[in-house]
């Protein structure tokens, strides 16, 4: 099964990415656990050029462009030949991510983004997806403190933060259009309140799992 986290800054994800993973393992299932963009070299080293602003100079058509060339990527090397072995792949963002991000909120044609995703997703779509929400205000809040403790530490993404420095128009725009993709999809969507403790939305994230694939 292929599992995809989504959902605005500072909600947990990556976190909660790792608790259902070992959940998962717990169970006795084949996990992978990756992330986008990333998952593969190449892919990493495109996420370095998105996530330090480089790539902003680009537009939203520019960002959307790279971060399907990384997915690309991700599928092919990792994604597809891990569901194609029985495993289970847990990722932290995936195409909802672009659809959110450089579609409803950077003004890029949702038109435009469905190509795209048809050329390099083709029918690799997750069979749930998590939405963790909360409010921006309280997410960015979260998202600095994590800054802080990316400057003080040895994280490899240590000061890229492109989209956290993005306005809170932004970011509640980033809300509605996660929170308006779940309602367009319920059969393959479920929205967590992101705003509790990290053990009450993994308690959570845990029962959709489980309910959803009768585990």
């Amino acid at each position: 099964m292929f599992i995809t986290l989504e959902g605005g800054e500072g909600g947990g994800k990556t976190t909660q990415s790792s608790l259902l993973a070992e959940r998962l393992r717990k169970a006795g299932l084949d996990v992978l656990q990756t992330r986008e963009p990333g998952g593969t070299p190449r892919a990493e080293a495109i996420r370095e050029v998105l996530l330090s602003g480089k790539a902003k100079r680009f537009g939203p058509l520019g960002e959307a462009v790279l971060f399907y060339a990384a997915r690309e990527s991700h599928l092919e090397l990792a994604i597809r030949p891990a569901l194609e072995k029985g495993r289970w792949v847990v990722c932290d963002r995936f195409s909802d991510s672009t659809r959110a991000y450089q579609g409803a909120a950077g003004g890029l044609p949702l038109s435009v983004i469905d190509v795209l995703d048809t050329a390099v997703v083709g029918a690799t779509r997750p069979d749930l997806t998590i939405i963790f929400d909360l409010p921006p205000e309280l997410g960015l809040r979260r998202a600095a403190e994590r800054k802080r403790q990316r400057a003080d530490g040895d994280s490899p993404d240590k000061g890229l933060d492109r989209f956290e420095t993005m306005s809170l128009a932004f970011h509640r725009s980033l809300r509605e259009e996660f929170l308006a993709i779940a309602k367009a999809e319920p059969k393959r969507c479920a929205v967590v309140d992101a705003s509790k403790n990290v053990q009450h939305v993994a308690d959570e994230t845990w029962a959709i799992v489980r309910e959803r694939f009768k585990l």
